[in-house]
């Protein structure tokens, strides 16, 4: 069975939607539980939570930070099966059996295809290229399923990046050759793009990934990210 585990922090506009669409859209016999793990929310995320009433949902309060929230999700996880999701990302109908199907065969952590809910053509084109199985192609936004033991052995997600924790996760899937795209398409919200705009966001997003290969610490990526995009 799948523990389900998304990091919140003020996604009252998300988190009721997402509940409902993982309930709606999966065989809830093969989700053993749905961790939403808060960061310190001041909005009504928190309310909106504890209010879903379709399925039991367990609310943990951590501190701010995507890597510290899966963390601790994933140690609270009773599960051999970890599905970590963004608050704003939607993954198809039979998720949970396409995840299981993958796992029966051998395939011990991957992620879905992934398309943004916007018609600009760049994001549709970028979009496209999450059907490779390239390192390059990779992103939290598309969720990552990873089993239990695999997570714990690789030391779980570095908390020392506030930012870039999902690409430095991955990258070491990578390192062992340990990744499977899973040939069904994941919704994203643009909203950070459509904030920023299409372009100038891109273009930070590039500078960072260049920064990280030539050697950046956490501690330089956060800065340019808290300059340039929030």
């Amino acid at each position: 069975m799948i523990s389900i585990i998304i990091p919140v922090l003020n996604e009252a506009n998300n988190i009721g939607k997402l509940l409902l669409h993982l309930t709606e859209n999966s065989s809830l016999e093969n989700i053993s539980e749905i961790i939403v793990v808060d960061g310190g929310s001041t909005d009504k995320t928190v309310e909106i939570i504890k209010s879903f009433t379709l399925t039991d949902v367990k609310l943990i309060s951590s501190k701010k930070g995507r890597a510290k929230q899966m963390n601790v999700g994933a140690k609270a996880s009773t599960e051999n099966i970890l599905y970590f999701l963004h608050a704003d990302t939607f993954p198809p109908k039979d998720y949970d059996q396409l995840i299981l199907d993958k796992v029966q065969k051998g395939h011990e952590a991957g992620c879905f295809r992934m398309q943004f809910d916007s018609n600009h053509w760049w994001l549709k084109f970028a979009g496209w290229f999450t059907k490779f199985n390239l390192k390059v192609c990779r992103g939290g936004d598309q969720s990552l399923f990873i089993t239990k033991a695999l997570f714990n052995a690789i030391g779980g997600y570095n908390e020392n990046y506030t930012i870039y924790e999902d690409n430095i996760l991955i990258g070491e899937l990578y390192k062992r050759n340990i990744f499977t795209v899973i040939n069904k398409k994941i919704t994203t919200s643009a909203r950070l793009y459509k904030k920023v705009g299409v372009w100038k966001l891109q273009y930070h997003y590039l500078v960072i990934y260049l920064k990280r290969w030539l050697g950046a610490s956490a501690e330089e990526m956060l800065s340019y990210y808290k300059k340039n995009i929030v």
